[in-house]
């Protein structure tokens, strides 16, 4: 865990940008480092892992879920999880909604779009997005607060592109906003940017970033 560069990072990150230290396939001790470096939210992105660090680690910690959420993993992280980055089908929705109702919680999520041009990577479109909000089964949702979008750049030395990527997102979050949302103060947050594309998206209006690599160290998914 690189002390000096989450310190840096900490100072770096202007007023309404949230750093999230994604802390994935690192143990609870790296965790623990950056938490006694005044850090308290972390991202995860597989639920498993994600829950046993909340039983190890402090329990003010504010888990960020980033990953791909397959829908029988949710339960296991609906008691604490802070927000869910990475709503990517209505389904998902529903059984996030369907959770915290056991749990007499409401569950704060982001709705992922895919702005890149990869094809592997998760997220609506813009058209998927708006028939599900205008939909009475959305409506009937009642333990889930949607906050605001997220997304993931394309894997480009393009920064140009990068940045027409985020602004679109920036985009979509307006019209969202203006259309949909305009009555809720809580729909505030735009997911974007890692740690080589930060900075443009802080300057594309990102009020979450989420950095790993810079922070802990390249990561070994040997065996994962």
């Amino acid at each position: 865990m690189n002390s000096e560069k989450l310190l840096e990072l900490q100072k770096e990150m202007p007023d309404g940008v949230q750093l999230i230290a994604v802390s994935k396939f690192k143990p609870a001790s790296d965790v623990q480092l950056a938490y006694d470096l005044g850090q308290r939210h972390f991202g995860e992105n597989h639920a498993m892992e994600m829950k046993q660090k909340h039983e190890e680690l402090p329990q003010d910690i504010k888990w960020h879920f980033i990953g791909h959420l397959q829908t029988n993993k949710i339960k296991y992280i609906i008691p604490f999880v802070h927000l869910i980055h990475s709503i990517d089908s209505f389904k998902l929705l529903q059984e996030v909604d369907r959770q915290a109702l056991k749990h007499n919680r409401e569950v704060d999520c982001l709705l992922q779009f895919h702005i890149a041009t990869e094809e592997t990577k998760f997220g609506f479109s813009l058209d998927e997005c708006e028939k599900m909000l205008q939909s009475p089964e959305f409506a009937s949702l009642k333990n889930v607060r949607i906050c605001g979008v997220m997304g993931m750049a394309s894997l480009t030395d393009d920064r140009q592109q990068i940045r027409q990527e985020f602004h679109r997102l920036h985009e979509i979050f307006d019209l969202l906003k203006s259309k949909y949302f305009a009555a809720s103060d809580f729909f505030k947050e735009i997911s974007m940017g890692m740690t080589d594309d930060y900075r443009i998206a802080i300057q594309e209006g990102s009020t979450l970033v989420r950095i790993g690599s810079a922070i802990f160290g390249a990561r070994d998914y040997s065996n994962k």
